[in-house]
């Protein structure tokens, strides 16, 4: 997501990615040709496609289209609008071939190690690299869509202060954004499956995620330090060519992107439509605007293994997970006690933020609040046991619910 080398201060601008999959519009499955709809979208084969606001470009996987604002923007304010009017436009293409765009982090029965194709076109070597070290054939690589949200920094200090605060919040995020309940057809007991393969996928070199959660930073070497050169030595064995020795590595729930000087937020299970992504960025940002105006020292002392633990939890309970350290919850100044549960957190962090969100946003967030994340609603349209006709009807339905643009009702 390029924000341009422009250096924008703390919440001046935003950048935003949601990949959604190309699907069948009859049994669902999965339709690889993400090159295709770039093709009679442009005239011409191209990895990014402009139109208007929203930039086009393909993924990983020959399946997923990534959607992304054309450059930073400056408000949240009509994004989810222009996101949607782009939808409406791949869905008019693609409905003459048969196939529609399906929202959610995963899809709810793909076996990625029965077929998945990646992108074979132009310069695929980083691609291919990835597939040779860690084979790309799985959840986590082949059968996943996530939101990406990127927030500028001006300065080192900003960074600090960023990071810092982005660190603190990052375990509490998929009690909103949980979207991924069902993979091969199946219930395992959490909520954001998918975050299950983001943290294991690459095991194999454990510097590059880390604990998912970022250690804690004091500045832009000790980043460099702790986080980036470390991940560099341990992949060289099997990146001959050096392709891989580049800041996007990093697999952690949030990046620094020094090329921009941006964190990427990169945990979010995509939504059911770009009015629930905006709305919940939307919360996001506000909330974090609220903590880099804190003083968290303090927090750079917390262990980050605490912040895993309370991060797994939230995985597989979302809002259901208990706080239980009242020093955790001392960071964020709420009018709480431990223990408290992540709903609880949320709600009051979501009262306590002094800039409010659009009414779309606040009745949006009361909707999670009150009802679930996605994966919990998804639950509950589907039933107990898992029937594939009940999946498949409300996937069927969460097509629908992108094609509106409004929230998925069980």
């Amino acid at each position: 997501m390029a924000m341009s080398k422009k250096h924008y201060s703390l919440f001046s601008v935003f950048g935003i990615e949601l990949e959604y999959m190309i699907v069948d519009m009859k049994d669902l499955s999965i339709r690889p040709m993400a090159d295709q709809l770039i093709l009679k979208v442009a005239g011409h084969l191209d990895n990014e496609v402009e139109l208007g606001p929203i930039a086009i470009s393909n993924e990983l996987a020959l399946h997923v289209i990534e959607l992304k604002t054309n450059g930073p923007v400056k408000t949240l304010e009509g994004l989810a609008e222009c996101f949607y009017e782009v939808i409406l436009q791949l869905n008019e293409i693609l409905k003459g071939e048969g196939a529609q765009l399906m929202p959610t982090g995963a899809h709810p029965w793909l076996d990625p190690k029965k077929g998945i194709q990646l992108w074979h076109h132009g310069d695929r070597k980083i691609y291919e690299t990835f597939h040779r070290i860690f084979n790309c054939s799985g959840h986590g690589w082949g059968n996943l869509q996530s939101t990406h949200l990127n927030l500028p920094f001006g300065n080192e200090e900003e960074f600090v202060r960023l990071h810092t605060a982005i660190r603190l919040l990052l375990p509490f995020i998929p009690a909103l954004t949980a979207s991924t309940p069902i993979l091969e057809g199946v219930y395992e007991g959490a909520l954001d499956a998918r975050l299950l393969f983001y943290g294991s996928n690459q095991a194999k070199i454990p510097h590059i995620s880390g604990f998912i959660v970022p250690e804690a930073i004091d500045s832009i070497e000790a980043y460099h330090r702790l986080i980036l050169n470390p991940m560099y030595e341990e992949i060289a064995q099997y990146d001959h060519e050096n392709l891989m020795q580049n800041e996007w590595l990093n697999s952690r729930g949030a990046i620094a992107r020094f090329e921009r000087n941006a964190i990427e937020i990169r945990i979010l299970d995509l939504q059911e439509s770009p009015m629930m992504d905006i709305s919940i960025i939307g919360l996001l940002t506000k909330a974090l605007k609220y903590l880099t105006e804190k003083n968290l020292l303090a927090s750079l002392t917390y262990p980050t293994e605490a912040l895993k633990k309370i991060y797994d939890e939230v995985i597989h309970l979302g809002f259901e997970a208990v706080i239980q350290d009242p020093i955790l919850l001392s960071f964020f100044s709420l009018p709480l006690k431990a223990p408290c549960s992540v709903k609880m957190f949320w709600q009051a962090l979501f009262e306590s933020i002094p800039e409010k969100l659009t009414q779309e946003e606040q009745e949006a967030i009361h909707r999670l609040l009150k009802e679930g994340n996605l994966a919990q609603r998804i639950l509950t349209a589907v039933g107990t046991p898992i029937e594939p006709k009940n999946l498949k009807t409300a996937y069927e339905n969460l097509c629908e619910s992108l094609k509106q643009n409004k929230a998925f009702i069980p």
